[in-house]
C-alpha cells in the first residue's frame, strides 16, 4: 500500500491551490471561516464559478462532461477548496443525483438534465425522508400512480436541506404495494415549479431555516422523468447513498475545522489546559486516522485492486468527529459561544472576542464564537441522515466483517 502522493499529483495540488487562490472570493471564504450562514447566491455563485472551469462535476467521467480526474486528484481537489475556504459544493445535484442519471438514464436524460446540473445553473433537492420513513426509507408512503403518459404525485417529504432554494428534486415514491417494500419503490425527477408542490420551512432550534417539508397534492409529472425502470428505485437509491456517506465523510472539512478549533481555543486562553488539549490531540489523532482510511481507499483504487466496502464506515467515523469538533469549540469559548441575534449575525457581528481575534491575526478577524452554539445544535443530525449511524453499523458488520 502506497499512501505518498506522486510527483504529477502533488504538481496537480498546486495547480488547483493556485487557481482557487485567484477565483475563489475574499468576502466568501472569510463568511466560510467564521461559520457564518451564507446565502443561496454564496453557494450558487461559487458552484457557477466552477462550473465554468468545468470543475463542479469533478467526480464526473469525461463522457458526461466531466475533466475524469483519478480518485486521488478529486481528494486533493477537495482537500484544495475546502482549507482555501470555498463553500462545501451541494452534493444534491453534481454529487448524487447525477451519477444516477448517468448510470441508469436514457441519453435524452443525459442531454436534457446533465448540462445544467455540471454548469451549476440548476439547483437540485432530494425527496428521500418522510415523517414515517427515514432510517427505514423502504416504508415510505409517498404515491406515484401512473395515468397515461404522466404520474400523479401524492404525499410528504421531511428534512429537505435547501429545498427552499430547490428548481428540481429527485424523489422516491412508491409505485406498487406487491412483494417486500422494497420492491415498490421508483425514482422520479421533478420539476419543483409544478402546480401542488408546496415547500414549508422547518425552523431549527437557533433559529435557521435549513430544512424543510415538502408536499404533493396530485402533482403532474411526465412519464418519462422515471429514471430506470418502474420499481428498480431501490436499487438507484443504493448507488445514491454510497455516494452521499463517502461525502459525510468530510476529512477535508474536518481537518479545516481542527485549525479552526485550535485558533478558538488559543484565543479563548483553554489552550494551556492540558486536559483540554489532551482532547483536541485525541480528535486529531481520530481526523488523522480517518484520512488514512480514505487514502487506503484511493491507493486500492489507483493500484487496480478492489477497494474497501467502508462507504458506511466512511460515514459514522466522518460524522462523529464532525459532532466531537463542534462541541469542543463551544465548550472552549464557554458563554461566548451562545449569543445569537439574527439580524447582527447577518451584519456579522462575532461576539466580543472579535476584537482580540482581530489582534491575533486570525482570518477574518474573528473566531466565530457566536455561530458555536448554533452548529453544535445543528451538528446533531450528522449522526442520523444518510442512514443513521446504528443502522450503519449494523450494514458494516454484515457487509465488512461477514
Amino acid at each position: 500500500m502506497e499512501l505518498a502522493f506522486t510527483p504529477e499529483e502533488q504538481q496537480f495540488r498546486e495547480e488547483v491551490r493556485a487557481w482557487v487562490a485567484a477565483n475563489l472570493p475574499k468576502d466568501l471564504a472569510r463568511k466560510v471561516h467564521d461559520d457564518l450562514d451564507l446565502t443561496r447566491d454564496d453557494l450558487q455563485g461559487w458552484a457557477r464559478i466552477l462550473g465554468k472551469k468545468g470543475w463542479l462535476a469533478y467526480g464526473w467521467p469525461v463522457e458526461f462532461g466531466g475533466p475524469g480526474w483519478t480518485a486521488v486528484q478529486r481528494h486533493i481537489f477537495e482537500e484544495e477548496t475546502t482549507r482555501a475556504g470555498a463553500p462545501g459544493i451541494v452534493p444534491f445535484g453534481p454529487v448524487m443525483v447525477a451519477p444516477v442519471i448517468q448510470a441508469f438514464g436514457t441519453p435524452e436524460q443525459h442531454q436534457r438534465f446533465l448540462p445544467g446540473i455540471a454548469s451549476g445553473e440548476v439547483w437540485w433537492s432530494q425527496g428521500y425522508s418522510e415523517p414515517g420513513a427515514g432510517s427505514d426509507l423502504a416504508s415510505l408512503k409517498t404515491r406515484a400512480e401512473r395515468q397515461g403518459d404522466k404520474y400523479i404525485i401524492n404525499g410528504q417529504k421531511t428534512w429537505t436541506t435547501l429545498g427552499q432554494h430547490g428548481d428540481w428534486m429527485f424523489n422516491l415514491v412508491r409505485t406498487s404495494n406487491e412483494g417486500k417494500p422494497q420492491t415498490g419503490i421508483s425514482f422520479i425527477v421533478l420539476d419543483m415549479k409544478s402546480p401542488g408542490v408546496t415547500v414549508r420551512p422547518i425552523k431549527m432550534l437557533e433559529g435557521g431555516h435549513e430544512v424543510n417539508d415538502v408536499f404533493f397534492d396530485n402533482v403532474e409529472v411526465p412519464a418519462e422523468n422515471l429514471i430506470g425502470e418502474e420499481n428498480k428505485g431501490w436499487t438507484y437509491a443504493k448507488h445514491l447513498l454510497s455516494h452521499e456517506r463517502t461525502n459525510i465523510a468530510g476529512v477535508a472539512r474536518s481537518k479545516r475545522e481542527l485549525a479552526r478549533l485550535k485558533r478558538i481555543a488559543k484565543a479563548e486562553g483553554v489552550w494551556d489546559d492540558p486536559r483540554f488539549r489532551d482532547q483536541i490531540a485525541l480528535l486529531e489523532v481520530d481526523v488523522v486516522a480517518l484520512e488514512m482510511l480514505v487514502l487506503r481507499v484511493l491507493s486500492a483504487e489507483k493500484s487496480g485492486k478492489n477497494s474497501l466496502d467502508i462507504a458506511g464506515l466512511l460515514k459514522i467515523k466522518g460524522s462523529e468527529i464532525q459532532q466531537r469538533y463542534a462541541e469542543l469549540m463551544m465548550l472552549a469559548a464557554g458563554p461566548y459561544s451562545l449569543p445569537f441575534i439574527e439580524e447582527a449575525m447577518a451584519a456579522g457581528w462575532q461576539g466580543d472576542q472579535a476584537v482580540a481575534a482581530a489582534l491575533r491575526g486570525f482570518p477574518g478577524g474573528s473566531t466565530g464564537n457566536a455561530v458555536l452554539a448554533p452548529s453544535y445544535f445543528n451538528m446533531r443530525k450528522t449522526t442520523i441522515y444518510g442512514g443513521s449511524n446504528e443502522v450503519q453499523r449494523t450494514i458494516v458488520a454484515q457487509t465488512v466483517l461477514g
